[in-house]
């Protein structure tokens, strides 16, 4: 299922702008694998890449490849993979961080976390010379004209890049199991249903991984040939964006909300939110009293206080306190504040969103249909038909977000392709948890770790 339904793009940037979370050291070094990516045309040669952030002990023979969702990077897996491989003996997980992230400018967050610089002068460079043309310098985002070839950047794309990266991690004998959180479920479900010169992405895998996100629709929901047609020749317009955005012409701003507030929530989580002052941040965002960095950055994104409309962010962390000034947050329900925040944290010259998420990649997710052939599919150039040849264990887990859908669609791809129902383990948890909560609840509260660990001991051997 493709949890982040048609319309809804820019909630989806909204979400990211509302993010305000970061790293806890400035000096922690990941260890990060560079790739050459799949060609993609007019790309320049210093995009044409992608990283693969590995935890985990280096002779694992086991390993779990994560793929994020929207206008998400491979750090925001970092709080549940740190959990994971605690439990996980002979395991390493893998995340990918897509070439889109090579687009941001993470320099004056790298200044800030250094101590380079101030909180003022990171909210001024990205930000204030918006409202202020005196501020020099200050950031300089990608405009449409500078990007163009990123509206090549869809499903084949990021499908044989990840091809690229199972066949690394196969070596040795290696066995490889891939998941994926939101949109990046769909993406598991492209990879593992995509036909490879005859052959299912699924041939090389030994399980697949739903986090509340996979790659079926409603038929209702399913775009017809002139559908697909007709949203590509939008986002081929020349004055179309190839990114989905909050605030036209800026795709960028929704991430650099996103990755300001992160620094400023863990590095200085106790001091009066700047951010909370800020004109363009929108008002239901903020709380009603003044607050310190890290409550702003939690009601902001807690499933009770935060919007509606931005579930894709959500986690319960708790409540604002009760007094202070400035007011601060107290942790509770599920998780802390600190562990959401780490989510998205910035580290290590990437932080846990993607400042420019490509539209055509959401586009061309809308027609996987679970790896049934469809008239879309030929539009979009993806090959998604192999469908009923995915003969593998599979796991999902239900948000509130999900509702239910994700376990779905899990048990039709299992149904189609003749899987043994004691391969299957669905898990909905639609009243308790919200989007974030797999990624972020304490270890002893996540049924998400507490059910996944189980099925990958049973199921990979």
């Amino acid at each position: 299922m493709y949890v982040v339904r048609r319309g809804s793009l820019a909630l989806v940037a909204i979400a990211a702008a509302i993010c305000l979370c970061m790293t806890g050291s400035a000096t922690a070094k990941l260890n990060v694998m560079t790739l050459k990516g799949t060609p993609a045309p007019g790309t320049p040669a210093k995009y044409n890449k992608f990283k693969v952030v590995k935890q985990g002990p280096k002779k694992a023979k086991k390993i779990l490849l994560l793929e994020p969702g929207t206008s998400a990077g491979a750090t925001n897996f970092r709080p549940l993979t740190n959990s994971l491989i605690k439990q996980l003996k002979g395991w390493q997980v893998w995340s990918i961080e897509r070439r889109e992230n090579l687009l941001e400018d993470h320099s004056m967050l790298e200044k800030y976390l250094k101590d380079q610089a101030t909180n003022q002068e990171m909210l001024d460079y990205y930000l204030g010379w918006i409202i202020n043309s005196s501020i020099q310098p200050h950031f300089q985002g990608k405009t449409t004209e500078e990007t163009e070839y990123a509206k090549k950047w869809g499903l084949s794309m990021v499908v044989h890049d990840i091809r690229k990266v199972v066949k690394i991690a196969r070596k040795g004998g290696r066995k490889v199991v891939l998941g994926g959180h939101s949109l990046g479920g769909s993406i598991v479900t492209a990879y593992a249903t995509w036909n490879f010169n005859g052959k299912p992405g699924a041939k090389g895998l030994s399980g697949l991984v739903f986090i509340d996100g996979a790659g079926a629709r409603e038929p209702a929901d399913l775009p017809t040939a002139a559908d697909a047609q007709e949203r590509l020749d939008a986002l081929n317009e020349p004055s179309a964006s190839p990114f989905i955005q909050l605030v036209p012409p800026l795709p960028w701003a929704a991430g650099v909300f996103n990755a300001m507030g992160s620094l400023a929530a863990l590095k200085d989580p106790n001091s009066r939110s700047l951010v909370g002052d800020f004109p363009l941040l929108p008002a239901d965002l903020k709380p009603p009293v003044s607050s310190t960095n890290l409550a702003q950055y939690a009601y902001a994104v807690d499933a009770d206080t935060g919007p509606e409309n931005l579930q894709l962010v959500q986690s319960h962390i708790g409540d604002l306190a009760p007094s202070g000034d400035p007011r601060g947050w107290v942790n509770g329900q599920l998780g802390t504040a600190q562990r959401a925040a780490q989510v998205f944290t910035e580290i290590d010259g990437m932080d846990g969103t993607s400042w420019y998420h490509p539209l055509r990649l959401s586009i061309d997710a809308g027609a996987i249909n679970n790896g049934i052939a469809n008239p879309a599919q030929k539009v979009f150039g993806i090959k998604t038909t192999m469908g009923k040849r995915v003969h593998l264990p599979m796991y999902s887990f239900d948000t509130s977000l999900g509702d239910g859908r994700v376990k779905k669609a899990t048990e039709a791809l299992a149904a189609q392709s003749k899987v043994p129902k004691k391969w299957v383990r669905t898990v909905v948890r639609k009243k308790t948890y919200a989007h974030i909560d797999p990624l972020s609840a304490l270890p002893a509260k996540n049924d998400f770790i507490k059910t996944l660990v189980p099925f990958l001991k049973k199921q990979v051997k």
